[in-house]
């Protein structure tokens, strides 16, 4: 713990229908976090899964550095503001992953150990397979970041990301409780913070278990919304 009595870490995790794997998820990153000696506390955000997560996840109830909360489903991204929003008055360093297992938490320590210097670091996924739909979106997502932002942020939108507390404080309340992906946003804020980022190469494997929630048509009508939230909203550092 630090000086002024926050903890080091704080993770955000956000949880839909991950009952095969989520047991196995957060067990891997609370003994990562701990074998790196590091003082945190896991956010576990289930928006309101309809399998057995939530009973998945009452093993937790109590636990000294794992919280669990159970909220409505709102959707992934107004469920990472949620976390972020717990998260920024708790820790020094904010990280935020998904819990479908696709980025493991063996290579956290390359993002953490590298951390000084840096205002946010972020995983760059390798080895990742997209249909044509997604590697379109996330390219289109990156170029926009670029054009509003600036260069700095290479993967916009992985949810592998560690930022200081003190930066996401001042970006959060510039971002609509409902806005899509707001991870896209906030690395195009952090994108105009002197270039104080990382960025260092994370792999990435195809999920094992569960669903992807946008399939098809849908995927192309959050990517539009996704698109002009990001054009209107556009926290800048001071």
């Amino acid at each position: 713990m630090n000086m002024n009595g926050t903890k080091e870490l704080a993770v955000v995790m956000p949880v839909y229908n991950e009952e095969a794997c989520i047991e196995d998820v957060v067990e891997s990153w609370h003994d990562t976090l701990c074998s790196l000696n590091i003082d945190f506390r896991l956010f576990i955000l289930n928006d309101g899964s309809r399998d057995g997560t939530e009973k998945c996840l009452e093993k937790y109830a109590g636990h000294s550095r794992i919280t669990v909360i159970n909220k409505p489903n709102s959707g992934h991204g107004p469920t990472i503001l949620s976390g972020y929003w717990l998260a920024v008055d708790e820790a020094e360093w904010i990280f935020q992953v998904d819990s479908d297992d696709e980025m493991s938490p063996c290579h956290f320590d390359g993002l953490w150990d590298n951390r000084g210097g840096f205002g946010a670091l972020f995983g760059i996924r390798t080895d990742r397979s997209q249909g044509l739909g997604r590697r379109v979106i996330s390219a289109v997502s990156r170029a926009t970041v670029r054009l509003i932002y600036g260069k700095g942020v290479i993967d916009v939108n992985v949810p592998y990301r560690l930022i200081r507390a003190s930066l996401l404080k001042g970006i959060l309340p510039h971002i609509p409780a409902d806005t899509f992906a707001p991870n896209i946003i906030i690395s195009g804020a952090l994108a105009t913070d002197g270039g104080q980022i990382g960025n260092f190469p994370v792999p990435h494997v195809c999920r094992k278990t569960g669903t992807v929630s946008i399939v098809r048509w849908g995927l192309w009508k959050v990517a539009f919304r996704s698109l002009l939230q990001t054009i209107r909203c556009r926290p800048r550092l001071s």
